[in-house]
């Protein structure tokens, strides 16, 4: 069985970074399909069995620009491209505070299990996709993540163009500032857009400030970004995730299980999962349909969400839960287009919300411990492991 989870209360500001693995003893046996791919429940929620009759993200390049990411790990393996190291210092493979974040991000996206028929491990949203690691972020734990915040603070901006020029055709940004003190970047606003009239989609976390003030959060805010909101698994926004004017769409961010490098599985909540789900499921689109645009697929995320708020759209929930099934579908009926024209998905400049009020929703008790993050690695997870050994009741 699974060794219960347990729970406290979201402590520390995001913009502080705050990091906190907790690890249980765990066996040497395996993971077994009936303790891992059970608690997928993500897959479940974006319809992925039914988008997989299509495509699985064959013939898809999805850039992870994060802490880096195992290529090694056995869900992973042979889905990792030579990638690139921004950084260029700090922790290395091996170290514990390598690559844990962005391992993690890589197994949402394009986890394809490991074992006998690939029954064990976690299943990504798209399993056929390629990863194509760019370290722009150290882990919190990492003792030269100050060094790197004062001498590479244009990492991200390179990266995303980087990413953009060695062949990306989706962009992970599972990071972002949400502190008091988050501000528009020019360099990164500028590589977000040389991305998308490149045919680039980027996708971003919309952040982890719904309880700290809901500061606005870079990237997420920045035009033509398909910026992401988390729900729990009842479709509930989840209370942790920033309600902002840029949210397009929610997915699934609490309670997800996820690869680590220690060949073990937790479980975690944030935004920053919400992203990956997206960015997978964008990748399904664009294996099916690989003329679209980057915004002609973010206005399909928009048209074909479910469980819409009232109104039609919140800040909480953006036009409501990505399902990339209803995407494919859809996407059949477009005629693709030039990215450079169509590129943003914005008319005009923003300048205020509009009449759609915030939802506020319920939300089931019971907070998580937070974890990891480069400059804002918008990803938190429990103090607990998922056991690998399968035992009896």
């Amino acid at each position: 069985m699974i060794r219960p989870t347990h729970r406290r209360t979201r402590g520390g500001a995001v913009a502080l970074l705050a990091a906190a693995f907790s690890v249980l003893p765990a066996t040497t046996a395996p993971a077994h399909a009936d303790t891992i791919r059970a608690r997928q429940w993500g897959l479940e929620a974006l319809h992925t069995t039914e988008a997989w009759r299509t495509t699985q993200g064959k013939g898809i390049t999805v850039a992870v620009l994060d802490t880096g990411v195992d290529a090694d790990h056995p869900d992973l393996s042979g889905s990792v491209l030579a990638g690139r190291d921004l950084v260029g210092f700090g922790a290395s493979k091996g170290d514990r505070a390598w690559a844990r974040h962005g391992t993690a991000m890589a197994g949402i996206i394009a986890g394809h299990g490991h074992g006998p028929g690939a029954q064990d491990g976690v299943l990504g949203v798209a399993p056929d996709v390629r990863i194509l690691p760019v370290r722009v972020i150290l882990e919190s734990t990492d003792t030269s993540r100050d060094k790197a915040r004062k001498s590479r603070g244009t990492a991200l901006a390179e990266g995303i163009r980087w990413a953009a020029d060695h062949g990306a055709d989706v962009i992970n940004l599972s990071l972002g500032d949400d502190s008091k003190s988050a501000h528009p970047d020019a360099g990164e606003d500028a590589a977000v857009q040389y991305a998308l009239a490149k045919g680039v989609s980027v996708v971003a976390s919309a952040g982890n400030g719904g309880e700290k003030g809901d500061h606005i959060s870079y990237p997420a805010a920045y035009p033509g970004v398909i910026a992401v909101a988390a729900v729990d698994r009842y479709g509930t926004h989840a209370s942790f995730s920033t309600r902002r004017w840029y949210a397009t769409v929610s997915a699934p961010g609490d309670d997800i299980v996820i690869a680590d490098p220690d060949r073990r599985y937790y479980e975690g909540w944030g935004t920053s999962a919400a992203a990956a789900f997206v960015s997978g499921a964008v990748a399904l689109v664009r294996s099916a349909h690989p003329d679209l645009t980057p915004a002609q697929i973010k206005r399909l995320l928009i048209d074909t969400a479910r469980n819409r708020p009232k109104g039609g759209r919140s800040d909480a929930k953006g036009y409501g839960t990505v399902d990339p099934a209803a995407a494919i579908a859809a996407g059949g009926r477009i005629k693709g287009g030039d990215p450079k024209n169509t590129a943003t998905g914005y008319q005009g400049r923003y300048f205020g919300p509009g009449p759609v009020a915030a939802v506020v929703e319920s939300r089931p008790l019971g907070l998580l411990a937070p974890v990891a993050g480069g400059l804002g690695a918008l990803l938190l997870l429990t103090a607990v492991m998922i056991r690998r050994s399968h035992r009896s009741s």
